[in-house]
């Protein structure tokens, strides 16, 4: 495809904002989505088999079975979003067919949804919302959904990239003290920046932070890194956020932790088995729930999506495409 002088074939496989679309439709050739569902596995492996490059999100679940069955033209695949870990990286270097991502443009909004679920939780504002919306509400009270002043509390980040630091910042303004664990340790003058406190150590971090908020990618090393005994380890009454992907917490642990009262909320954007939310998470008072909208905003959509063409762009003149997704970081 590189220099072929034509233009690449693309298949899209959801609905992306229209200035994306119409872009995409005068520099490339465009499959687009007649509608925004998800596609099934078959729907994937036929698009594979006469596209040079497949624009998935995700929603997609592109398996070895999907790259395997891939004609000879497919030689990228260039996500609609940062997370990768729907994309078989194995199974499409061995096929020699290149990944790409949209990075960076997301991190400001996530980072306010993580700050927002946080207060939420904290200050009751989903149940105070239903009380008022059933008209339950009897007027002001002394005592009536108290909840938790952030000023002066800890703030553990489970992963200090672009996003986790960007929370950070949002969260120092609210009075919390900042705390974090990373695979490696962040540079000095974020540190100081920030006046964070870097934990080697998770277990020894999540035991005494009163909010804990992840905020690293979904990899083979992050897979439940917050599990059943981990979660006993959290400090009683604590607050447990996800922006990132839902199987980083191990759910039917979380519920647990939940009902017996070890974590005293949650606000979760993100789901192990998402659509499906565990049916016991959607009666807690105590749990904020949001449909995977960190990213939902005007703004991130379209630069996602400018991504995505920079990318295909890139890659069809010849050059390494700018997002490349390097199967040594996963």
């Amino acid at each position: 495809m590189p220099n072929s002088g034509a233009r690449p074939k693309v298949f899209v496989t959801r609905k992306l904002p229209e200035s994306v679309e119409t872009r995409m439709m005068e520099l490339f050739d465009a499959t687009l989505a007649d509608d925004d569902a998800p596609l099934g596995k078959e729907a994937l492996i036929e698009a594979v088999q006469d596209c040079d490059v497949l624009a998935p999100t995700v929603t997609d679940r592109i398996d070895a079975d999907v790259i395997r069955a891939a004609g000879p033209r497919l030689k990228l695949i260039a996500n609609y979003g940062a997370g990768v870990d729907h994309i078989d990286l194995d199974a499409a270097q061995a096929k020699s067919v290149l990944v790409t991502n949209t990075p960076g443009v997301l991190t400001e909004d996530t980072a306010d949804m993580a700050m927002a679920l946080i207060l939420a939780v904290a200050r009751r504002i989903g149940e105070g919302q239903r009380l008022v919306r059933a008209q339950h509400w009897d007027g002001w009270s002394p005592t009536g959904l108290m909840g938790s002043s952030l000023s002066g509390k800890r703030l553990g980040i489970v992963g200090m990239g672009r996003i986790g630091a960007s929370l950070a910042r949002r969260a120092k303004a609210f009075g919390l003290a900042i705390h974090y664990h990373n695979r490696r340790r962040a540079a000095a003058d974020l540190e100081d920046e920030l006046e964070a406190t870097y934990w080697e150590s998770l277990n020894q971090m999540v035991a005494r932070m009163d909010v804990i908020s992840v905020n690293c990618p979904r990899t083979p090393a992050t897979y439940h890194l917050l599990n059943a005994p981990r979660l006993q380890m959290v400090k009683r009454g604590a607050i447990v956020i996800n922006t990132s992907r839902g199987d980083v917490i191990e759910e039917a642990a979380l519920v647990r932790a939940l009902v017996d009262g070890r974590i005293g909320g949650a606000g979760l954007d993100v789901y192990e088995h998402e659509p499906v939310v565990t049916p016991k998470l959607l009666k807690m008072e105590n749990v904020v729930l949001t449909p995977h909208i960190a990213s939902a905003t005007t703004e991130a959509r379209i630069a996602m999506g400018e991504k995505v063409i920079a990318n295909i762009r890139s890659f069809s003149d010849g050059h390494t495409p700018p997002d490349r997704v390097l199967h040594s970081m996963f």
